[in-house]
Parts: C-alpha cells; structure tokens; sequence
C-alpha cells in the first residue's frame, strides 16, 4: 500500500484518500472480491509475512469484509465429552496417556449431561456447540450416543461441531446423517515438524480424515497450533497445507501452546505476540471466506492483542470458563471486550451461501 498525492494505491487499486478512509467502514471498496486460490506457494506466503505489519492487517480486514459482516464475532462453547486416557503421544495434549499430568481418565458423558451444558452454553450466549472426545478414533459402539447429542444439541438451535480424532468411512457418513454442522481435525503443524510433536499418527492420517469428512458433506474445521517451537516456515507450511486443500476450511481455528505441566511442550519459548498476529491476518488472506477462531490462549492475551487479532479478520471465539481441560476467559471478561470494541455476537459462522460475492454493506 503505498501513497502519492491525494490517492492510495491498495491491492492493485489506486483511490482518492477520502474513498479510501470510507472503504475501512464498508466492504465494497472495490468491485473485485479476493479469489479463493489453491495454488499458494511457500515463497507467496512468506512475502505476506513479510509485509508490514500495518499493511498486512488492512489487507486482511478488507478482504474479511468481502465474505463476511463486519463487527461481528461468533461465540462457540466447547465441551470435553470423553476427558484424558488419549492413547495418541500430542506433545501439547494433557489428555495423552503418555503424559504425566495428574489428568485422570473418564468415560464418555451421558447425553443428558451434555444436553445440560448445551443449555447453559446457549442461555448464555454461544450460538455453536463443539464437542470432544479423547479418543484415537470412536468405537462404534459409542456412536449411537455421538449422534444423540448431536441431534440433541441441534434441537437447541445450536451449530453443531464434534471432535472425535480418526474416523472411519462408516462412522463419517452416520455423524452426516445425524446433521452435524462441522468436524474438527486439526493439522497441528507444518508436514516437517510434525514428527516432533506426534508419532502415534502420520500427518497422513489426518488429511486422510479431512478427505472423509470433505467427501461426506460435513463442514470441514481444521487449524492449527502455534508457539510450540516451531519456525517461521512451518507456520508457513501449516497454512499452506490448509489454504491448499481442495475446498478451504468452513472454520480455521488458530490456537496459541497452552504450556501444561507435564507436557513435554512445558516451558517452550513463547512465541512473539505480533507473529501470533501475523498468522491470523495470513490465514485470513489466504483463506477469505473461512472463519477464522481465535482458540487457545485467550487467557494469557491482552485485551489489545485480541483486539487486533479481529482487526487481522478472526471472527469466532471459544467462550466459557474451559476448553476442553485447560482455562479460558470467562463470558463477562469477553463481554465487556466486546462492548469496548463494538462487536456483536454473530449467530453463525458459517460462510456465505454464494462463494465469491461480498457480503452486502
């Protein structure tokens, strides 16, 4: 973005500074609409890394506001339904078997149970519910209470969002048939730098499932996690690998390391505020019409960090006292961020029905 005279040259279009001040408050500042691409290099990405940091966020904001309205945040509540006893070795999870975390393991919720925190999730203020096991992949024989939930949940008004780990061809097709709205399948990490954070799956694996999902018509959530001493590139290999999938994520949760005793992650290097920042506002560049979650860590972020990570174009949270196993910020503390930042609670974080048109101003 550069300026001479009285215009600004941004994105390819050159405008009067009075159009271009406007265009900030209204997502039609001009006639093309950011392309959905698949074809992202490495190279590509890392020269958006490298813009400054000013310029990266306004592009990010102005091509969020060609999918999406502006100012509004979706509040999802997550909810551990089948806590600890993870056979899988996540170098980040407290749920892993492997892990010495004093985390003890339990069963499956009974669908009652879950209902009732549905409830008290939607009273106060969530418009999606998401749900996790800790499981390597479901047994079959505890999906007749998945689906209940699921379709239990739904009654609610509620998205639905379930995070089980592998899934089989079978038990995709009957999480479609029960009506859930999205699977969450995280990618973690770059290809490269996955090995040092899982061994008990291969990355594989999880594009595997992704593909299910995909093929199945559920709305793909998948993401990543950041600050778990990895480099530059593989934050650039992550989101390549996501921006590069055959259809974008519907939902791409970027989470900050939540350092847990006992993980081998504990005391890593935290990563710098404004490269968290950054990752945000690439994502959001290269997968426009994709929500971007601002997921864990919430907790040890600033209210300005947050602020700018919806300046970047994230546009969902994870409210309540817990994600999963581990602290989040209470629904007052966002509330009143909120109310600060003038945002509304969105009631879906779905993308718009027409891909590649703006959303209306």
């Amino acid at each position: 973005m550069s300026d001479s005279g009285n215009s600004l040259f941004y994105m390819g279009v050159r405008m009067p500074v009075s159009t271009a001040l406007q265009s900030v408050s209204s997502p039609s500042f001009s006639e093309e609409v950011p392309a959905l691409r698949h074809d992202w290099s490495r190279g590509d990405i890392a020269a958006l890394f490298e813009k400054p940091f000013m310029d990266l966020l306004l592009e990010a904001q102005l091509n969020h506001r060609h999918y999406f309205p502006a100012n509004e945040v979706q509040v999802s509540s997550l909810l551990s339904i089948k806590t600890g006893g993870c056979p899988e070795d996540c170098a980040y999870c407290p749920q892993s078997a492997h892990h010495n975390t004093g985390l003890p393991a339990a069963k499956l919720m009974q669908v009652q149970a879950v209902l009732e925190e549905a409830k008290q999730a939607k009273e106060a203020g969530a418009s999606r519910f998401c749900m996790g096991g800790a499981w390597r992949s479901p047994k079959d024989r505890d999906m007749d209470m998945v689906v209940a939930m699921i379709e239990g949940v739904r009654a609610l008004g509620m998205e639905t969002c379930m995070t089980l780990g592998m899934l089989s061809p079978e038990q995709t097709i009957r999480l479609k048939e029960a009506g859930l709205d999205y699977y969450n399948h995280n990618v973690d990490t770059s290809p490269e730098y996955y090995e040092k954070i899982i061994s008990t799956r291969t990355y594989e694996d999880r594009l595997n499932t992704l593909a299910l999902v995909r093929q199945a018509g559920i709305n793909v959530c998948s993401g990543g996690i950041v600050g778990m001493g990895e480099s530059a590139d593989d934050r650039i290999g992550m989101l390549q690998t996501l921006a590069n999938l055959p259809e974008h994520p519907g939902s791409v949760p970027i989470n900050m390391l939540v350092q847990v005793e006992g993980t081998p992650l504990d005391k890593t290097e935290p990563l710098d505020t404004f490269d968290f920042i950054r990752t945000i506002a690439v994502a959001k560049i290269l997968m426009p019409a994709s929500v971007i979650r601002l997921s864990a860590g919430r907790l040890e972020m600033t209210e300005e960090t947050q602020a700018l990570c919806f300046m970047a174009g994230a546009s969902s949270i994870f409210a309540g006292p817990k994600l999963l196993t581990t602290e989040n910020p209470d629904q007052l503390s966002d509330q009143k961020l909120f109310e600060k930042l003038g945002i509304t609670p969105a009631q879906t974080c779905r993308r718009p029905e027409i891909i590649g048109e703006a959303v209306a101003s």
